[in-house]
């Protein structure tokens, strides 16, 4: 019976560093980052910048910058980073849209904490201006944050965005 109950256990155990490293998957590319407050045990407290490529247009790159946690929490993966994000978003090639984009669509998101807090970002499209509106947020499933953050990419008038 006790080995019938460990085996079970097992699972439960692994299922944290499982939530951990699917989370770590869904990170951006960082480009860099600074130390913030020095932690005598585990990694410092640091902020971070990542960037994420829209994946629906190609020639556009994100880059957000956000705090991350450290200490011991940070290094076990159990940490809930802050919610302030600051988010540029830039032409980086040619811009090229292959296929109709809808007017607003969620383009990334990523857990900050283990279960309960998610970076997300939002494109819209001002279709009278002709440029892409990118929005970055805090979700939280108790309650939501208002910090946000905004960046434009302006698209050349030959290009017309073409919408849903």
């Amino acid at each position: 019976m006790g080995r019938m109950l460990s085996r079970h256990r097992l699972p439960l155990l692994l299922l944290p560093a499982l939530l951990v490293a699917a989370a770590a998957h869904a990170r951006g590319e960082t480009i860099g980052e600074v130390d913030t407050v020095f932690k005598l045990i585990g990694p410092d407290h640091k902020v971070v910048v990542e960037a994420y490529d829209d994946p629906r247009v190609a020639g556009v790159s994100c880059y957000v910058s956000r705090a991350r946690t450290g200490g011991i929490k940070g290094a076990l993966g159990v940490a809930e980073d802050r919610a302030e994000t600051s988010i540029a978003c830039r032409q980086v090639g040619p811009i090229s849209i292959p296929r109709p984009l809808p007017q607003q669509e969620e383009v990334f998101s990523e857990r900050m904490s283990l279960l309960f807090k998610k970076l997300r970002i939002v494109r819209m499209v001002d279709a009278a201006r002709n440029t892409l509106v990118y929005l970055s947020y805090s979700e939280r499933v108790i309650e939501g944050y208002p910090q946000n953050s905004v960046s434009v990419v302006p698209v050349e008038r030959s290009t017309p965005i073409p919408l849903r």
